[in-house]
């Protein structure tokens, strides 16, 4: 009898060992933190699924600084949503461009948009098209007559009567806290400049050969300068919250859901939370393109993929990792997360009520009425969108003027190639 125990025991010891030898380990890294939450159930469900492989989410705030640290430690992540053009030119993302499972289920514009310049091969797979603009109070704006400006002049004549007329409302509300929400305006203003007056592809060719030429940041007046000039102004102005720089995004929603905020500049991925915070803004959310602002320029709105996802090149758990996208990829995943998202799928297999009809309306509109621009991959990986959002934000604190602050700008781009 003893002998039997002593057996079944070292036998349970041992299958004990080997499954914990057996189980695989993924680390996913992501920046995005609408998706946590519905990202973990869905990580839940596949490790339910997968006995022997085990998902685990982490999620930073500044992930695009963060991933420079994982990087450089050694310490990298098998999957993650950070991606910078830098990092695919040191091979630190594997090739997925033979995933033709997914690929084949993708829009081809989508595919197109996770294309590589330089190689022609994907290194990263979105799932969603995503859109940005300014969301704006339609009951206000009505109430007021004023209708979405096309250029800055009339931008900022709204802001103004918003101001006079209702003085307890903030006419644009930016939660400059989040350095990654500042970036998003350098983003998709001043680049979006760049991108409409250069044309998509050869703004791409001169971000990736640092072509200062066109680009032209530091000049006094180049979209750089005045972009910071047009914030100061309006900041001077009391036309944005005081609070700019200790506001959050959680902060804008409140304001924007209690009509504390006449408007905000953001993407598709706010609107589930502007939805959960108060379901009957649904018939009263506007969706508007960013004004012109430069000389001969024309409003800009971003049409761009969103929430890509890539594996690392050295992962030792690459097929556990591309099991476990190819289950979040799955067509009832991912009408459950573009419904979350608020955000439209990129997979023809997926029909998603991602918005209320008016402003699904409101978003095609936009769309028709400015020039389409993608989201800038190809900015250095030394420089990444939370780095810029770092210097707007001292721009707002008084550290720069406009035009040191487009020098400072230069500067940085340059040092970060």
């Amino acid at each position: 009898m003893k002998r039997t125990l002593a057996w079944l025991l070292t036998l349970v010891l041992c299958l004990t060992a080997c499954s914990a030898v057996a189980e695989t380990k993924v680390s996913f890294f992501t920046g995005k933190i609408e998706t946590v939450d519905l990202l973990n159930e869905i990580i839940d469900g596949f490790n339910a699924a997968n006995p022997g492989i085990v998902v685990e989410q982490e999620y930073q705030n500044d992930a695009s600084s963060i991933i420079k640290v994982k990087f450089a430690s050694g310490e990298v992540p098998d999957v993650m949503t950070t991606y910078e053009q830098e990092f695919v030119d040191q091979g630190k993302y594997m090739d997925l461009s033979g995933m033709n499972e997914w690929w084949e289920r993708l829009i081809p514009s989508m595919r197109e948009s996770c294309t590589d310049l330089k190689t022609g091969k994907q290194y990263r797979v979105c799932t969603n098209m995503t859109m940005a603009g300014f969301f704006y109070n339609k009951e206000i704006f009505s109430k007021l007559g004023l209708t979405p400006a096309t250029t800055w002049d009339e931008f900022v004549q709204n802001l103004t009567v918003i101001r006079e007329k209702m003085p307890d409302v903030d006419p644009w509300f930016i939660f400059g806290k989040e350095a990654w929400h500042l970036g998003h305006l350098i983003e998709f203003i001043p680049h979006g400049y760049l991108k409409q007056s250069l044309g998509a592809l050869e703004c791409k060719t001169a971000m990736l050969n640092n072509d200062s030429a066109k680009l032209n940041f530091g000049a006094s007046d180049g979209c750089m300068a005045v972009f910071a000039q047009n914030l100061l102004d309006l900041q001077a102005k009391g036309l944005i919250n005081e609070d700019v720089l200790t506001a959050t995004s959680d902060n804008c929603v409140e304001a924007f859901v209690t009509g504390k905020a006449a408007m905000f500049s953001n993407g598709m991925w706010a609107l589930s939370g502007i939805l959960e915070a108060n379901p009957d803004m649904a018939d009263k959310i506007g969706f508007a393109p960013y004004p012109a602002y430069m000389p001969d320029s024309q409003p800009v709105v971003l049409c761009a993929e969103d929430s890509g996802y890539s594996i690392s090149a050295t992962t030792q758990n690459g097929d556990a990792a591309k099991a476990f996208l190819s289950y979040l990829f799955s067509a009832e995943n991912q009408k459950k997360y573009a419904e979350a998202l608020g955000s439209p799928s990129a997979f023809t297999d997926v029909n998603a009520e991602w918005a209320p009809k008016a402003f699904a309306e409101e978003v095609n509109t936009a769309l028709s009425s400015a020039v389409n621009i993608g989201f800038t991959n190809e900015k250095p990986a030394g420089f990444s969108g939370d780095d810029a959002g770092r210097m707007v934000q001292d721009l707002l604190a008084g550290t720069y003027d406009a035009q040191s602050f487009a020098q400072a700008y230069e500067k940085a781009w340059n040092e970060g190639f």
